[in-house]
């Protein structure tokens, strides 16, 4: 009897054990596919090695459990807990950073067929080419020296990388320690922005109205409320969709769509409303992921022609060549969250909108875009417009910009962890900040502000 009861008791363990796991794994596949993305393309695109990259991973309980490993000769990163749980998977492909193969799949693992690029000539000026000839003043060079200190080492700034270009030259430029002009770094979110430059390009070459409704396969029936939402509802993040923007926990919308699905603008398709189109504002990372299939959708074709796209009709078209943007395991570029490009690149990106669309006198997206993307979307308090973030505060009250003491008509990319591509309009100036910056350690604001004065003191 005592015998029978015993292994009572251990059968039980076993099963509370084993459903524990069972329910608990998606959670745990968020860590290990977080670190398994992050791992391959730190790796693979930037150049880091796995001791600096897991060092940098933001605070979890679950790091001391993780075990990473690269394989160079299949570029591939593979994460596990304890060596065995909730493995995850990032591959390598040419020309499309590396893929997360979370989730059920299908996977699509098909090889990449991009156009070649223009090679730079290294002796025609930036933006055209790759000269810079301008010293940075006295004033910047403070400034530089400024920001590229780590005041709190418990808390480090992580400099990467500050670009400051004035009437369409760079004035200047510096790097971090290991990174230079030619480092890949991520987007973040300042890839929601170049989504929104995707769908311009669309709606230049006539293919796309924003202002119908979405065409959203999973919205499509008569009955569902949904199918009224329009691309324009998507891009200021106004839809009315449910979705969960908090990394904090590992449950929620947006860390379960980047770390535990393949098809990611199906999983944020499959919301339901949660309040009327047009009645909220909600920043959303799925509804850029939606507006990436969008993109693939209205595009038709084979998916290698889809992923050909960004670099045919925007990067290359802006010499931005060393542009990637990185697709998740269905194949659908993620538009939230997944580029790496260079700092003088991400700086040719904000020339473009700081040019009204135009680049070397060819239109790249339609006249009265850039003044649409940075229109204020009702009821952000004018914090955001379509996929950029604004400095506009709600009209008449000051005192609700972001940045009260900086000008009003700023715009600007912004992703976790600190990076920006700012732009001033009526000082004709872009300025880009790349770190890894967390818990308050860049004050944008302070930043921004010696930036200009120092600008000032250059004249």
């Amino acid at each position: 009897m005592k015998k029978k009861i015993l292994l009572g008791i251990a059968a039980f363990l076993v099963v509370a054990l084993v459903a524990g796991y069972l329910y608990m794994l998606p959670t745990l596949k968020v860590a290990t596919g977080y670190t398994a993305k992050a791992v391959c393309s730190y790796h693979f695109l930037t150049g880091q090695n796995l001791e600096s990259i897991l060092a940098e991973l933001p605070g979890n309980p679950l790091i001391p459990f993780l075990r990473p490993k690269i394989d160079e000769s299949k570029g591939e990163a593979t994460v596990t807990l304890w060596g065995w749980a909730a493995k995850q998977t990032a591959i390598l492909r040419p020309g499309l950073g590396c893929t997360l193969l979370a989730g059920k799949g299908p996977f699509v693992t098909s090889a990449a067929n991009m156009p070649p690029s223009e090679r730079l000539d290294p002796d025609q000026p930036w933006p055209l080419g790759e000269t810079v000839t301008t010293q940075n003043s006295p004033a910047l060079e403070a400034v530089l020296d400024k920001w590229f200190q780590d005041p709190d080492p418990a808390n480090p700034r992580r400099t990467r990388a500050i670009l400051v270009v004035k009437d369409g030259q760079i004035i200047a430029e510096r790097y971090g320690q290991g990174f230079s002009k030619d480092t890949l770094f991520q987007s973040w979110s300042m890839a929601k922005s170049v989504t929104n430059a995707l769908l311009g390009v669309l709606v230049q070459q006539g293919k796309l109205d924003i202002h119908a409704p979405a065409s959203v396969p999973e919205w499509q029936s008569a009955d569902d409320p949904r199918r009224v939402i329009t691309v324009d509802q998507l891009m200021r993040t106004s839809s009315g969709l449910q979705f969960t923007e908090d990394y904090g926990d590992l449950s929620t919308g947006v860390t379960q769509m980047l770390y535990n699905q393949s098809d990611m603008a199906a999983y944020a398709a499959s919301e339901p409303l949660a309040a009327a189109p047009d009645t909220v504002w909600s920043y959303s990372s799925g509804t850029a992921n939606i507006l990436s299939r969008i993109i693939r959708d209205t595009l038709g074709g084979s998916v290698t022609d889809y992923w050909a796209f960004p670099q045919a009709a925007l990067f290359h078209r802006i010499a931005m060549n060393s542009a990637t943007l990185e697709p998740d395991a269905s194949g659908t570029f993620v538009g939230s969250s997944y580029m790496y490009a260079t700092a003088r690149d991400w700086a040719r990106f904000g020339l473009l909108f700081a040019q009204d669309g135009l680049w070397n006198g060819e239109r790249i997206l339609p006249e009265g875009w850039v003044d649409y993307s940075r229109t204020p979307t009702p009821h952000s308090s004018g914090q955001y417009g379509a996929m950029w973030w604004l400095n506009a505060g709600e009209p008449g009250k000051p005192e609700t910009k972001e940045w009260p003491n900086l000008p009003a008509d700023i715009y600007y990319a912004s992703g976790h962890d600190g990076q920006s591509v700012v732009i001033f309009p009526s000082q004709n100036m872009i300025v880009v900040q790349l770190s890894v910056s967390r818990d308050g350690a860049w004050d944008m604001a302070e930043f921004l502000a010696d930036v200009l004065a120092a600008v000032g003191q250059s004249k």
